[in-house]
This record gives C-alpha cells, sequence and structure tokens, in this order.
C-alpha cells in the first residue's frame, strides 16, 4: 500500500512539475514581449468609447467604501460614457450616509445608489448584489470592483481598450496588488501568493493557452453576455470562478489585461483569512462539480482544460501534497532516529532507493515552487527584496500548507450543508 502511495505521490509531484515549468516558460516569454511595449493611447477613439458600469457592491463598508468611489471617479474615462453603482446590500453601519454625502460633492457625474433594504432576498452576498445592480445598469459594458478597491487611473480605460481587441473576449481582467502587503507576516505571506499569481500564473496561462479566468474585482464583461447567462449565480459563493466557466462555455475568451491595476486590502488575521480561503474554497468545490460535466461532450477545449485544473487543484494534486508530506516526515523521523543510533528501519515499501527518488523529486517541486516566487519578485518593481526571498524561501513550509488544512475544512463543511440541507452563507472579509 505504502508502495503505491510513494509511486502516485512521485508521478503527481512530477507532473506538477512539467507543469509549472511550462508555466513559467510562458510567464518569460509575456514580460519579454511587454518588455517591448508603452502604454499609449493615441490609437484610441474617445468620442467612440462604450458606456462602462462599474459596479461596486458594498455591504458594512464605512472604512473603505469613500477612498474607493474617489478612486472611481478619478479614473481616466470620459465622465458621460462611465455610470457608478453602488450597490448597498443591507449595510448596518455608515455606508449608506457616506454615499449619499459623496453623490453630493459630485452631482455632474452618474452616480446611483442602490439600497436592497425593501427587497426580500437580498443580503445573500455578492452574487445577488450584482444583480441588482445589473437591474439599473445602462452600460454596453459592466465593471467590477470590491468596496476595498483602489484602481489605478488607466485600469478601466486599459480594459476597455482590450476587450476592444477582439469580439470573442467576452471579458478581460486585470492586475490586483495588495495595498496592506506590509501590515504584518501573514499580509507579507499573501503578497507573494498574490504576485506569483498574478506575474507568473497568469501569465504564463494566457501566453500560451489564451486562457483567463475572471477574479472577484478588477474586471469588464460584456452586458449582452451576463444578460444571456441570466445574471450571476446568487448560489455560488465564489461568483466570479462561475461567471468565467460560464463564459467560457459560450464560446468567449477571458483576456488579461496585466497593465489595468488596482489595489486591494488582504486579510491581517489569520481567523479572517482562513474564513475567506474556506469561502474561496467551498465555492471553487461547488463550481468544480457543477462545471465537471462540461469536460466531456462538445465543449471548447479551454473550458475542458481549466476544469481539469480546477479538479487537479482542488482533489488530484491536494491528495498527492497531503501523502508527499506524511511520507516525507515518516521517512525524516526514522532518518534522525537513526543518527541517534536507533537502527530504525524503514517499511519495506518505503526502502531507502525509493525514499532517495521521493526526495530528489520533492526537492524538486520545492526548488520550483520557490523559482516561481522568485521570478515573480523580479518581474514588479519594489518587489525584489532580500526580505520577500527569504520568505519565499519558508513559506512553503508555513503558509502553503495551509492551504491543506482550510481545504478539508471547506469539503467537511460542504458536506454537511448537502446532508443537513443547509443554505451556503455568504462571508464578507473584514476590512481595516
Amino acid at each position: 500500500m505504502l508502495a503505491f502511495l510513494l509511486l502516485f505521490s512521485v508521478v503527481s509531484i512530477w507532473l506538477a512539475v512539467i507543469e509549472t515549468l511550462f508555466i513559467i516558460a510562458g510567464s518569460l516569454r509575456f514580460h519579454f514581449k511587454k518588455l517591448k511595449e508603452s502604454v499609449e493611447f493615441k490609437d484610441i477613439d474617445w468620442e467612440h468609447l462604450p458606456t462602462v458600469t462599474v459596479m461596486v457592491p458594498a455591504h458594512n463598508e464605512e472604512r473603505v467604501i469613500e477612498a474607493t468611489v474617489r478612486r472611481i471617479l478619478a479614473m481616466n474615462y470620459p465622465h458621460e460614457k462611465m455610470e457608478i453603482r453602488i450597490i448597498n446590500d443591507r449595510s448596518q453601519d455608515n455606508t449608506k450616509q457616506i454615499v449619499k454625502r459623496i453623490i453630493k460633492m459630485y452631482e455632474k457625474r452618474d452616480i446611483q445608489l442602490i439600497n436592497t433594504a425593501d427587497c426580500e432576498d437580498a443580503g445573500g452576498g455578492k452574487s445577488q448584489a450584482l444583480n441588482y445592480g445589473r437591474q439599473n445598469a445602462r452600460g454596453e459594458f459592466l465593471c467590477v470592483y470590491d468596496a476595498d478597491a483602489a484602481p489605478e487611473q488607466n485600469a478601466l480605460l486599459l480594459l476597455v481598450r482590450k476587450v476592444l481587441e477582439n469580439e470573442e473576449y467576452g471579458a478581460v481582467f486585470g492586475r490586483n496588488k495588495a495595498r496592506n502587503r506590509n501590515r504584518n507576516m501573514l499580509t507579507r505571506m499573501i503578497n507573494l501568493e498574490l504576485i506569483t499569481s498574478q506575474r507568473v500564473v497568469h501569465t504564463g496561462r494566457w501566453q500560451f493557452f489564451r486562457l483567463g479566468q475572471i477574479p472577484g474585482t478588477n474586471f469588464i464583461v460584456r452586458r449582452s453576455i451576463i444578460d444571456e447567462i441570466g445574471g450571476w449565480d446568487v448560489d455560488a459563493l465564489t461568483e466570479d470562478t462561475e461567471l468565467g466557466f460560464e463564459i467560457m462555455a459560450r464560446g468567449y475568451r477571458i483576456a488579461l489585461e496585466s497593465r489595468a491595476e488596482a489595489y486591494q486590502q488582504e486579510p491581517e488575521q489569520l481567523s479572517v483569512y482562513i474564513k475567506q480561503r474556506t469561502r474561496w474554497a467551498k465555492g471553487n468545490l461547488y463550481v468544480v462539480l457543477k462545471n465537471v460535466k462540461r469536460m466531456f461532450g462538445r465543449n471548447d477545449w479551454r473550458i475542458k482544460l481549466e476544469t481539469f485544473y480546477y479538479l487537479s487543484t482542488y482533489f488530484w494534486f491536494l491528495v498527492a501534497v497531503m501523502i508527499s508530506n506524511t511520507l516525507f516526515i515518516i521517512g525524516l523521523i526514522f532518518n534522525l532516529f537513526n543518527l541517534f543510533g536507533f537502527d530504525f528501519v524503514l517499511p519495506i515499501e518505503l526502502s531507502k532507493p525509493m525514499y532517495i527518488v521521493f526526495v530528489i523529486s520533492w526537492g524538486l517541486m520545492y526548488t520550483l515552487y520557490v523559482l516561481q516566487i522568485f521570478l515573480a519578485l523580479v518581474t514588479d518593481r519594489g518587489q525584489s527584496t532580500v526580505r520577500n526571498f527569504l520568505l519565499a524561501c519558508v513559506s512553503y513550509f508555513t503558509y502553503a500548507q495551509l492551504f491543506i488544512i482550510i481545504s478539508i475544512q471547506a469539503y467537511g463543511s460542504y458536506f454537511l450543508d448537502f446532508v443537513l440541507k443547509r443554505q451556503r452563507k455568504w462571508y464578507k472579509t473584514e476590512r481595516y
């Protein structure tokens, strides 16, 4: 049995290594191409830009909502082409009053406050709030920013320009950055994860496969597609992932515009982080199970590849990592005891030659894990610091292992929801 588990673990590690090498190669090619490009807007026909509805779902966001709305208002996009809809989803703080004050200050701008207090099914989460916002939107494109977002001045313009390049682009997403990355050890680790996903994983996938996935904020989508879908899935805790699958299922691509940047807050407490990521894991599990059928039949190869990616991440590689960690620790304990003269013998299935192969494979996986982060850091101005490089080396043994704990907790909660027929509860990340 142990021999089978070891073989499964080694094969899985090597497949993960091959995938990582492929993604790194794509990312390098992407960044070398971008070095030759400059951000200019000489080709933009300002008079014929499409109308965009910027939607900001807000539930108890008094700490951040004013700064976010002001950053949106300051974006470099024709005022007459941009309408802003703030969806106040049953807030119990001063969110409503703050937004009203901003509206009075900017009377010439098209800003509306949408209150869901009188709606019977309101307060169920971000998906429902966005659906209320869609009912009051007139834009050809819908843009979503979370209530803690701080978009750069040209973010929206870059997203729009990208989506107009190709009619097959159903949505375009930008790059999100941690605005509170230096607050404590946790935010620094989250920052490393965010940089790696944005600067390596997203760019590598886009370079080789023209494949992208919508984040929760800083993206635009064609209004016609949302209408065709019927709005956001109110049962999805990760409405962004679910929307991405629905867009691809209709033959559209989700394009990356890495220069459209926005800042966002990250959890500063471990308890908040675990609640947020558990919701993400449960939401992605729901999306995977809902879309697993798309791996079969006459679906576009991109959606099949994306489905397989999520399946392997949340099932196959998760199990492989758990097994590899267990086997590595068992072997380490046996060898440590032997250093002190105990002469323990590894189980027959974990003979030394096989264990050496396993350790080499594990070491290569760890090396590439760190290499990904190093690559991300050197491609991001101001991030290639000694502290970040040292954090990258230890993050696998600390921060990365939280994925296992969170996934197990999410699966257990998802199973209980199914058995007890509980309604899935939306958790809003705390603001600072």
